[in-house]
């Protein structure tokens, strides 16, 4: 004991001040105090088939056709976390995009049978253009499910509660990797042109997809987003459980007509589990990609002429480069034996998009000409029908946001195809470490752009393509940032 009072009194101060901070820091990631119970974390993932049988519509293309192949399997990928207190899932299907009434009876059979909390799940799609739809036919607010939509719900529900089945002791990481070269925003400022023109008469200042190398390029019209964030479980052993990542692609293409296939997300699962030698194990292994915000991004370099692919050689080279990415990456990651779970789930109540006199009149006037009159735009019928439809669509339709919290990590849900910018700002702007946006989440509702994106015209602003208010974007981030404060808490 040291003689001079006052240093021995500083000393006390200071063993007291780190003993409290030492078991603070241990209680938020998993040892608590001494003479308390020792907090668990458990985690458990399953995979649910969901192939639908061979002559159902394939959807993604302007015309649906028949499938008479399946390449791939799709499935419904599910992963439980439990911290002992708290349970939140995340299913991410393989489906271009499902209405919200087939995973709200997905979760009331969950809610059903199992005493997982139905807010607490986290349901998605992958936005695969090679399956068969589960969107349902109205534009706005519900349908009555159709037979593949009541299968769809029902392997969800079944894969939650065979993941449930697999709960061990876990441990779980998370992180993230840059990808930059696989992404690119397809909507393209160009000089005036034909190239610009829309459906419904007028001229454009962005065209989606232009021709590659045209002489009328100038410069994307919005930004990228190249970070690949995952999340790593695996057993108190080391063992791989799940790997589940995100990254703001969309779909990559090019399979065969006819195929059914889950694109570059489901070669990115089988990948990462080959890359981890994971196969054969009980439980299986689950490798997981959701769809970030791609709204606006794809795939084509269009200052590029790139050669002719075989059938799906380009999304397995996008697959395997971005796993192997992932992977690399998972070995620099810091695992928790314990970690804070918690989730939000709200509604919040959007104007619907709405045609005006002028526009629904030009829609009829299509509509009713004669089938010898030459349409001054490829897409005017399909536009016309899609105005006429939103004009008799409810004036306003409440949509399902969601954030999870993981540790320090945020997930957010938005039901659209979001737009690039939009999920770099709720990154940007996030209360936690870090977080992460899941398009598709928990419905489907068309295209999600900025209102400076709006200004701009292009595909994925027109009425029809998308059917929310044009601040719809901003309404929504500012709820799920709220929602990400109130979890931090």
């Amino acid at each position: 004991m040291s003689r001079n009072p006052k240093a021995a009194h500083v000393a006390w101060l200071a063993a007291t001040v780190w003993a409290l901070c030492a078991g603070w820091s241990a209680s938020a990631y998993g040892r608590t105090g001494r003479g308390e119970p020792a907090r668990t974390f458990r985690a458990g993932a399953a995979a649910a088939n969901i192939t639908p049988p061979l002559g159902q519509r394939i959807i993604g293309g302007w015309s649906p056709i028949p499938a008479t192949h399946v390449h791939d399997e799709l499935h419904a990928r599910c992963l439980v976390l439990d911290n002992g207190t708290t349970r939140v899932a995340l299913v991410v299907c393989d489906n271009l995009g499902i209405a919200r009434e087939v995973f709200d009876q997905a979760r009331q059979w969950v809610g059903k049978e199992t005493d997982l909390r139905a807010d607490h799940v986290l349901m998605c799609s992958t936005h695969t253009h090679s399956a068969t739809p589960a969107r349902g036919t109205a534009p706005l607010g519900p349908d009555a499910l159709f037979e593949y939509q009541r299968f769809l719900a029902r392997r969800i529900a079944d894969g939650l509660r065979r993941a449930l089945n697999n709960l061990e002791p876990a441990r779980i990481a998370w992180g993230s990797v840059s990808a930059p070269e696989h992404v690119n925003n397809r909507r393209w400022f160009m000089k005036p042109g034909p190239e610009l023109a829309n459906p419904f008469g007028g001229m454009d200042k962005v065209r989606m997809n232009p021709p590659r190398c045209h002489k009328n390029l100038i410069k994307p019209a919005g930004p990228t987003d190249p970070e690949v964030a995952f999340i790593s479980v695996t057993s108190t052993g080391g063992r791989p459980i799940a790997l589940l990542a995100n990254y703001s692609l969309h779909y990559v293409g090019g399979v065969k007509r006819g195929h059914v296939s889950a694109d570059y997300f489901g070669i990115f699962a089988d990948r990462v589990q080959e890359l981890l030698k994971a196969d054969r194990q009980d439980p299986p292994f689950v490798g997981i990609m959701t769809n970030g915000t791609s709204g606006d991004i794809n795939n084509i370099n269009f200052t590029a002429r790139t050669p002719r692919r075989k059938p799906y050689e380009q999304m397995t080279r996008v697959a395997h480069d971005v796993a192997a990415k992932v992977v690399e990456a998972r070995k620099k990651v810091t695992y928790h034996d314990w970690v804070p779970l918690g989730a939000r789930m709200r509604d919040v109540t959007l104007k619907a998009r709405k045609p005006n006199d002028k526009l629904l009149a030009w829609a009829r006037a299509v509509q009713n000409r004669g089938t010898d009159a030459k349409p001054r735009h490829r897409r005017e019928d399909v536009y016309a029908r899609r105005t006429i439809a939103l004009s008799k669509a409810p004036d306003q339709v409440a949509i399902p946001l969601q954030a999870v919290r993981i540790g320090d990590l945020g997930i957010v849900a938005i039901p659209f195809e979001v737009f690039a910018e939009i999920g770099l700002e709720i990154k940007r702007r996030t209360p936690l470490g870090r977080s992460f946006t899941i398009s598709f989440g928990n419905g489907s509702y068309g295209y999600l752009p900025t209102p400076e994106q709006h200004a701009l015209g292009g595909y994925e602003t027109w009425l029809g393509t998308n059917r929310v208010e044009i601040q719809a974007s901003r309404k929504i981030t500012a709820q799920l940032l709220a929602m990400l404060g109130e979890l931090k808490k």
